[in-house]
């Protein structure tokens, strides 16, 4: 059976220029507990879980207008992974890095033990994701990766984003976790990425899929018990599909990801 997990727009907040929807990827497994009646066994993966799917804790699926500034802040103990999926956003650094992210370059942060870092959008808006991850151990040292690829996001081809160390992914993950996108084109069928011992978590960025009996739209979650199905585009989509080891050995004291 096909677990969804679909966007809430209580989940929505806003800081002036910027607003977030925030999704606890957890949710997709207590959410549907639920649904089926098992109230205790819910319970029992609220407090298990701690609404993260494992070590993927919190997807952050932000707007930014122009001319919107996060000053400089810290965080520790999180893997960060800026996902920006239209526009620009400028990103700054206490290591000195001063760079644009965009769909043609993303961005991991290790933070670690401590790792400060501002945001901007000074010539456009951004749409973008945020995705924190629960590191294998605390107080790593802090870092940050970037990715290039020219071209962008591919159409109709999967492009691996991050994964674990050792991995020779474009971006390194602390953590059991992998992370692949895709852009699709209307009535576009694909199979998901999937790895013994990993589940699937599919997140719909942009447009609307159709899996099996169900139709998710922007910012809508599916994962399942059993490898998923393909899945058919209906209508122009970008996805971004997470390989998580559920029961990787996590920190959960990040700034973010520890919430």
């Amino acid at each position: 059976m096909l677990k969804v997990l679909r966007a809430e727009p209580k989940s929505t907040f806003e800081y002036g220029p910027f607003k977030i929807r925030r999704m606890r990827p957890g949710k997709i497994v207590i959410d549907q507990e639920a649904k089926q009646g098992l109230e205790q066994e819910s319970k029992q993966a609220a407090e298990k879980n701690d609404d993260a799917f494992g070590p993927l804790s919190v997807i952050d699926h932000a707007n930014l207008l122009t001319g919107t500034l996060v000053s400089m802040h810290e965080h520790v103990n999180d893997e960060i992974l800026s996902y920006v999926w239209q526009g620009s956003m400028v990103h700054e650094d206490s290591t000195g890095n001063r760079t644009p992210l965009s769909s043609k370059r993303i961005m991991m942060m290790n933070a670690g033990k401590s790792f400060w870092h501002e945001e901007s959008t000074p010539i456009v808006a951004a749409e973008m994701l945020q995705i924190f991850i629960r590191p294998r151990q605390a107080n790593l040292e802090g870092r940050v990766q970037f990715f290039d690829r020219p071209d962008g996001i591919k159409t109709k081809e999967w492009t691996l984003l991050a994964a674990p160390e050792g991995e020779n992914a474009p971006l390194e993950i602390r953590q059991e976790v992998y992370v692949y996108d895709v852009k699709l084109e209307h009535k576009d069928l694909i199979e998901i990425p999937q790895q013994t011992g990993f589940a699937q978590f599919l997140y719909v960025m942009d447009g609307e899929i159709s899996a099996e009996n169900n139709v998710l739209y922007k910012g809508d979650a599916v994962s399942g018990d059993d490898p998923l199905p393909e899945i058919e585009s209906t209508g122009n989509s970008t996805l971004l599909c997470f390989l998580v080891k559920l029961d990787a050995e996590a920190v959960k004291d990040g700034s973010i990801s520890g919430l």
